[in-house]
């Protein structure tokens, strides 16, 4: 998958748990008896969102696997490697990042490690690295990776969008919720006010 699938898709999926939780919340307000919960919508997920989540790390986070593993396995391990899915791709980096998220959170009330594990953890399974056992399950099968083919990476996934319409899928459903996101900030005017600090209003 590229950058728009990894990055829409896990804005999406965010977005999704957080209306989860929201409703749960409102269920549990309204049986309580009081009458001010959060209100419905898909901006206002967002919103919400970004109360305890800064979204620009979210999406930085959705490609974090790949900005670590492509340069790291095709650049400076090529030689050794030649792949660009190599230990940030592994359920063992993840849970270690995951891990180590929980705690700081705990002991310091900070979220952004378990932003970064959530990214990484999306990424693995919309990139559908059970398909790649030896390297999701890294160090269980081998202490080694694949090893790809030369300069084989471009052109793989210039074919596979050639050949494989299912790859667009992903990448449309990924650009649509960037789309939109950028519609909610070009109607708040905070599209600067985003970029600079990440929230999604001047006020």
């Amino acid at each position: 998958m590229l950058i728009l699938g990894h990055s829409g898709i896990t804005l999406g999926a965010a977005m999704l748990l957080d209306a989860v939780a929201a409703r749960g919340y409102s269920i549990k307000t309204r049986q309580n008896g009081a009458k001010n919960y959060p209100a419905a919508g898909s901006a206002s997920w967002l919103i919400s969102l970004r109360n305890y989540v800064d979204i620009r790390l979210l999406l930085l986070a959705s490609l974090f696997p790949d900005i670590i593993d492509k340069p790291l396995g095709l650049v400076f391990l090529k030689d050794t490697f030649n792949n660009g899915r190599i230990f940030c791709h592994t359920l063992a980096f993840t849970l270690l990042i995951t891990l180590a998220g929980f705690y700081i959170c705990r002991r310091h009330g900070k979220t952004w490690l378990l932003i970064l594990a959530f990214g990484s953890f999306t990424h693995l399974i919309l990139d559908k690295m059970w398909l790649e056992p030896q390297t999701l399950f890294w160090p269980l099968y081998s202490f080694t990776f694949h090893r790809g083919v030369p300069n084989s990476w471009i052109s793989d996934n210039i074919v596979q969008l050639r050949l494989d319409p299912g790859t667009y899928f992903p990448e449309i459903a990924g650009a649509v919720i960037l789309v939109w996101l950028m519609v909610v900030l070009i109607r708040r005017k905070a599209v600067g006010t985003f970029i600079r600090s990440g929230k999604l209003s001047n006020s």
